[in-house]
């Protein structure tokens, strides 16, 4: 028996946001997935996919092949989720569709560099469309990694359960993952359980299977930011089908503010209103734990501890009021 946990990090936002000065206790997405990693392999029982927007850091890793998109295509549009969608459904089928075959330039002068013999560079085309080529990769990034999921997925390499957490488009890109199974014959039997964070998809993007589930996914939880007031920041609370067991909670704050941004304006630095992203890992953990996903660094909070950080929820009303006048420039 496999799950495999998949995190889906939100526009603009990658791996790297766990330790992003704006989250004074990292970006809750990354965080989860960091805090995954010390107890779990990497592509054969968790993954995490940047988001829209974020400038392509992951593009040779993929294992669909991804255009080099503009960063604000990302994020005004969403562009690039759906080949993130198809790599997430290759890694969880364990068998890719592409490889990086071809050596970068990055590549090529670091092999250079520690002495590794290699072929020049080739020139190719004339002045006016000269490009260069840097020569093959020995084994590739996704040769390695489908080896890894051969070796420790357990009784096959399909797993047997499925979990997606998602912040922003990255909470939409859940919904577009567990549509994608629903109508994949190989993958459709297998249960799905969704965490989603404020799921935004953006301007003209709210498609069906953006905005709907089918009975594949078992459970959905989501949390929306009760005070963002930014243009095209509207969420989606997703169609399901009656056997989903669904739960929706609005939380104070701005969209960043739930996924652990304590700014006063839910965009800057600091640590000011801390505790609705606590509030939401700390259930994110709770879910996660429950469906199998195994997590290092949970905060466990009892009862106690979830009333105090409510009651300062309260206390602090006027300045989530005040948030309402914040808005966002990039969607």
């Amino acid at each position: 028996m496999t799950v495999l946990t998949i995190y889906f990090c939100g526009t603009s936002s990658t791996k790297f946001d766990n330790s992003h000065p704006n989250y004074w206790n990292g970006e809750l997405v990354s965080t989860l997935a960091q805090n995954n990693s010390y107890l779990s392999h990497q592509y054969a029982e968790w993954l995490i996919i940047d988001g829209p927007g974020s400038g392509n850091l992951q593009a040779d890793e993929l294992w669909e092949k991804s255009g080099v998109y503009h960063d604000k295509r990302g994020q005004y549009f969403g562009t690039g989720w759906e080949e993130n969608v198809k790599h997430a459904i290759h890694i969880i089928e364990g068998d890719c569709n592409w490889q990086r075959e071809k050596l970068t330039e990055d590549d090529y002068n670091k092999l250079k560099k520690s002495g590794v013999p290699i072929d020049d560079v080739k020139v190719i085309g004339s002045f006016l469309w000269r490009y260069y080529e840097y020569g093959n990769r020995q084994v590739t990034q996704q040769q390695l990694q489908k080896e890894i999921i051969k070796m420790y997925r357990k009784d096959g390499i399909i797993p047997t359960q499925v979990n997606l957490v998602g912040w922003s488009r990255g909470g939409i890109s859940c919904h577009m993952l567990a549509n994608a199974m629903f109508k994949d014959p190989v993958l459709n039997k297998i249960p799905v359980n969704i965490f989603a964070i404020d799921p935004v998809p953006g301007l003209l993007n709210f498609q069906q299977e953006k905005v709907s589930l089918e009975n594949n996914v078992k459970e959905y939880v989501a949390f929306y930011a009760r005070d963002e007031r930014s243009k095209g920041f509207s969420c989606v609370i997703p169609e399901t089908n009656k056997s989903t067991a669904v739960h929706i909670y609005p939380m104070a704050g701005r969209h960043a503010t739930l996924v652990g941004n304590a700014s006063v304006n839910g965009a800057g630095s600091g640590k000011i209103l801390y505790e609705p992203g606590m509030i939401v890992r700390h259930f994110a953990e709770v879910c996660l734990t429950r469906w199998g996903t195994k997590l290092d660094k949970k905060l466990n909070l009892d009862n106690g501890q979830l009333l105090e950080l409510h009651e300062a929820v309260e206390k602090n009303e006027g300045l989530y009021t005040k948030m309402h006048k914040c808005s966002n420039l990039r969607l």
